[in-house]
Parts: structure tokens; C-alpha cells; sequence
């Protein structure tokens, strides 16, 4: 889910399982809607009981050449703006994830994979626009 402050910040947080930072999400389980999965990955990582609104992104990620990993479809919700009491409740969940961070779009790309900061990049000129349409991306 993408959230931000109320200075129009996003919210990164710091996966204590591989080196780029990532938003707040996960893997849906079997047979879980997409937007379900967005609200328990949410409420496990940072604590927080969301209703995503509209889907921003959908993203093709084609299996590594070599990988373990299967072909992936990115999901990216919009989780909304965080008020300061909002934020106060945030609770890490310590097993994965190691701390937290506000950024702009340029701090944010420098801590993220190329590929989910354009993600972010996009996300956040649809919601600019208030266009109603997602943003596709197909590598």
C-alpha cells in the first residue's frame, strides 16, 4: 500500500531480509484477493487496520533469468494520508522489517528498486491527477 504524510512524504519501510527498501505490502496467500492481502500484510507489518482505496498499479515482474522466483503481478493500493495519530500507532513487525521512514519522491527512488520507484513515481502523479485509471507496466 502506498501511504503518506501529511506533507505528502511516503512511507518506506526497511525489510531486514534483503538490502532495498520497500512500502508497506507481502505475498497474498493461495486464493487471496489481492486487496485482502493488502489489508492483512498492512495490519501484520506495521500494525495498522487500513481499507486500501482504489488500485493505483498493477506491475508485471517476469520471473529472473536463473531465479527462484516465479513471474509476479505487483498490486499497489492507495492506503490514503496518515495523520500524526495514525503514525504514532505504527507498530514494526521487529521479525521483518528494522524501522521506518518518511521521504520524498527522490529519497524514496535512491532506497527503493528502480523498478518500484517508477512504480511509486506514477502511483503518485495518478493521484495528482485524480485520474480513476491504473498504472500498468510491463517489462
Amino acid at each position: 500500500a502506498l501511504f503518506l504524510n501529511e506533507a505528502g512524504e511516503i512511507l518506506l519501510v526497511n525489510p531486514t531480509y534483503k538490502p532495498q527498501w520497500e512500502i508497506p505490502g507481502g505475498l497474498v496467500e493461495e486464493n487471496e484477493p489481492p486487496r485482502e492481502g493488502c489489508i492483512r500484510e498492512v495490519r501484520e507489518e506495521i500494525g495498522l487496520s487500513i481499507e486500501p482505496h482504489r488500485l493505483l498499479s498493477l506491475d508485471y515482474r517476469p520471473a529472473p533469468h536463473g531465479g527462484h522466483r516465479p513471474d509476479m503481478l505487483r498490486f499497489v493500493f492507495w492506503g490514503g494520508r496518515l495523520s500524526e495519530e495514525q503514525i504514532a500507532a505504527i507498530r514494526l513487525d521487529t521479525e521483518e522489517l528494522s524501522e521506518l521512514c518518511f521521504c520524498t519522491l527522490d529519497e524514496a527512488r535512491q532506497r527503493l528498486s528502480p523498478s518500484l520507484g517508477e512504480v511509486i513515481a506514477a502511483c503518485l502523479a495518478l493521484l495528482e491527477s485524480e485520474r480513476t485509471q491504473y498504472v500498468e507496466f510491463v517489462r
